[in-house]
């Protein structure tokens, strides 16, 4: 079904193209979207929807019907010359049209939509895809964007007139927090590719006044049938990447690291294994300083000379820090394995934080 704006718009258009006027009713004779000037006598669209013909003049305007699947949809009336008939005709036809259209991306939307769930079988897939002329062999990978502002809708929008009117791209949503692309790959280079198009995506997003915009995605397949394993990886990615990567605006799950990992443990793992670490002590009971120095050598490699050069401090300052730590903890973060400990162990209370946050 088009929306009353689409049909506002188009006889809009065609009223300053061609100089007519028009209104589209249903079959009961309620107006739908009107240029204003058609002056309909009372039972006029009801007789005329009841009739054979499938076009009729009457005291000056001219009525044609429009259908869905050979079911009357629409009637429209056009006025105002001597070409009114012909020009009617040629509305009705891309109105005719435009449900077509509509009808078949909406059929698309829902495809996409249980192929992203996984509410299909494997045979249906196949099946499905070549009825809607969707190639099941190309090379796909699935986006999620997420926004702070604007609403779902209002973005959805955004992202398709962004990406224009290729057949091959898919723009959906299964919530009312996130837009879901699926994009084919053409390039040789498809990280590059994907890189560029969610680049170029997030600033035009900027311009149109929408912030934050979060862009995470999955890895390219080669099958539809594989299209919901990169959906479920895309959804990783935005959720380790709030996590861990909070700075990063794109992040793809090729690089999630070890931070996929720690994702996917249970909360009471994580609370045993911090326990293990710091006694009944936490990262939280640091002091400012201490846990500015212990990013800051993580940042550098464990290099104590450009640590101590970026902090600002003596060398035996930092020192002296990173030996009042080990005392505290047991853990020489100038040692490689004691490092990697402390690291996954601060990585672990962040995600332990995020998850509490987040079931509130």
């Amino acid at each position: 079904m088009i929306s009353n704006q689409i049909l506002q718009n188009t006889l809009d258009g065609l009223k300053n193209i061609a100089g007519c006027d028009f209104c589209v009713l249903d079959v009961e004779g309620k107006e739908i979207a009107t240029t204003g000037l058609v002056e309909i006598e009372a039972g006029a669209v009801a007789d005329f929807a009841g009739s054979v013909a499938d076009a009729q003049e009457l005291q000056g305007c001219h009525y044609f019907k429009i259908y869905d699947e050979q079911q009357l949809e629409y009637v429209l009336v056009c006025t105002g010359g001597e070409e009114a008939f012909t020009i009617g005709k040629m509305a009705a036809f891309q109105i005719q049209n435009l449900l077509v259209a509509y009808k078949e991306r909406f059929d698309k939307d829902n495809f996409i939509k249980n192929l992203l769930l996984d509410n299909l079988l494997l045979v249906d897939i196949y099946s499905r895809a070549k009825k809607l002329h969707i190639q099941s062999d190309a090379t796909r990978v699935v986006m999620i964007l997420e926004p702070e502002s604007a609403t779902e809708t209002n973005v959805l929008e955004m992202v398709r007139a962004y990406t224009g009117n290729s057949s091959c791209d898919f723009i959906t949503a299964v919530d009312e927090h996130s837009v879901i692309i699926v994009k084919e790959m053409s390039a040789p280079d498809q990280t590059k590719e994907i890189e560029k198009y969610a680049k170029g995506l997030e600033k035009y997003l900027s311009k149109e006044g929408v912030k934050g915009v979060r862009v995470a995605y999955g890895t390219p397949m080669g099958d539809i049938k594989e299209v919901s394993r990169s959906y479920k990886e895309a959804k990783m990615a935005l959720e380790v990447g709030k996590i861990f990567f909070d700075e990063r605006t794109i992040v793809p799950y090729s690089e999630l690291g070890i931070g996929r990992l720690i994702y996917q443990l249970p909360i009471p793992l994580c609370k045993m294994y911090i326990r293990e670490i710091f006694g009944k002590k936490s990262p939280d009971d640091f002091d400012e300083e201490t846990l500015t120095t212990i990013y800051k050598f993580f940042e550098n490699s464990l290099n104590v000379s450009e640590t101590s050069r970026q902090l600002f401090v003596h060398r035996n300052t930092l020192v002296y820090r990173l030996d009042k730590l080990q005392k505290i903890t047991g853990l020489d973060l100038r040692v490689f394995e004691d490092a990697i400990t402390f690291k996954i162990a601060l990585m672990v209370v962040k995600y332990m934080k995020y998850m509490e946050k987040t079931d509130f």
